[in-house]
């Protein structure tokens, strides 16, 4: 007898996708409708709209000062040209449009996510979606109306393509101009292309080199652009508002989940001097050359994972909601550590235990005791321990 074979019944295959699109949808409805009943303010939603009126009033953009919080302008101003959209539009409008555009986001940032480890299905896109939708650093994004999903799809989007891909750069590029954490992922690409070029037999091609001019020169063209169209606050940013990182807000903040932040809350100050510098320093050294080393070695997920969450210790400020690196970083572990890993650090990010801890006016940050100082480093400390996994797989490789 001839055994014969049926092929699978489209239904059939088509079960997993629906369920998990079902789900999705229902956490995405569930999520939205818990932010309407906290009363979400979308307040950084707000100072953007702000900043693209002072643009078009032809106004002083780094003395606007916006909403009841009374907030400045921190970014490039280059960010301010691609907020001015945002005027044509009702304030009910834009925020409805901004909590359905992070969604769409959100599911872009797990699928490039989901490819970046080799685990990209659209069952997995859609299951992942739903539970990251509510981890801190994803609600909290929406809730303020951040950009954080945008700029980290943007440089994954970049990470994720073809070698020699034409375009590849063009989001780190313009995600730097918007906020210049993203940078740092070019310094990778240079440091890679240059470490590559000095260790090459002969030449070849070179698609880290190519990509990060690429991130240069769109970076320096929306640059230029800005300084085309907004001159006086283009100067003053460049030459000032740069290296004011006060503007932003008290260090010690426990939203701040940076090395600064952590060291403000250690010292029981709110300016932790050069003992941030020195720290930002080693951190920045040694992440890039875990990052370098595992890209070297093909491990490209582990060479975004270290790049990002160096980025974050560095940075002078990374607020809670800048940690939506958290996704590539639990999909990271999953697919290369195990489940434990996983589990342990999507715990962290999940718990919003960093508000534990007292917090609010008043700076009561200043006087944490050792266990609150512990739970509002949760991130940063999450991040050593990352960067000391990928750094014991460099060597064991």
């Amino acid at each position: 007898m001839t055994a014969q074979t049926t092929a699978p019944r489209p239904a059939l295959a088509r079960w997993p996708i629906l369920v998990a699109a079902s789900v999705c949808l229902l956490s995405f409805a569930v999520f939205w409708a818990a932010q309407r009943a906290a009363g979400v303010s979308m307040i950084d939603l707000m100072v953007y709209r702000a900043e693209g009126e002072t643009v078009r009033a032809g106004q002083d953009l780094y003395a606007m000062r916006a909403t009841e919080a009374n907030l400045p302008t921190t970014y490039p101003p280059f960010a301010a040209l691609l907020f001015t959209p945002l005027t044509l539009l009702g304030v009910p409008e834009m925020r409805t449009l901004a909590t359905a555009g992070n969604l769409l986001l959100l599911v872009a940032l797990v699928r490039l996510s989901l490819r970046l480890v080799g685990r990209e299905s659209a069952t997995a896109v859609l299951l992942t979606a739903a539970v990251a939708v509510w981890c801190e650093p994803v609600w909290t994004t929406l809730r303020y109306g951040q950009i954080n999903l945008l700029l980290a799809a943007a440089v994954l989007w970049d990470l994720t393509r073809r070698d020699g891909h034409r375009w590849a750069g063009a989001g780190i590029g313009l995600a730097a101009a918007v906020k210049l954490t993203p940078a740092l992922f070019g310094v990778f690409l240079l440091i890679t292309g240059v470490v590559r070029a000095r260790g090459a037999v002969r030449p070849s091609r070179n698609p880290w080199l190519r990509q990060a001019g690429t991130a240069a020169a769109v970076f320096l063209a929306a640059t230029v652009t800005a300084a085309a169209a907004l001159p006086y606050d283009s100067h003053r940013y460049w030459t000032r508002m740069i290296f004011e990182a006060g503007r932003v807000g008290h260090a010690e903040d426990t939203a701040n989940q940076s090395l600064r932040g952590v060291l403000a809350r250690l010292l029981h100050t709110g300016d932790p001097g050069p003992w941030w510098a020195v720290a930002a320093a080693l951190a920045a050294c040694t992440g890039l050359a875990v990052a370098v080393a595992a890209e070297l070695r093909g491990e490209r997920a582990g060479a975004v994972v270290a790049c990002a969450v160096t980025a974050l210790l560095v940075s002078p400020v990374s607020w809670s909601h800048h940690w939506v690196w958290c996704v590539p970083v639990v999909l990271f572990l999953a697919a290369r550590v195990g489940a434990g890993g996983a589990l342990a650090t999507a715990a962290v990010f999940c718990s919003y235990a960093l508000w534990w801890v007292p917090h609010g006016p008043g700076r009561l940050e200043l006087d944490q005791n050792p266990g609150q100082m512990a739970l509002s480093a949760l991130y940063p400390l999450t991040a050593l321990a990352a960067l000391l996994t990928l750094w014991r797989t460099n060597r064991s490789a």
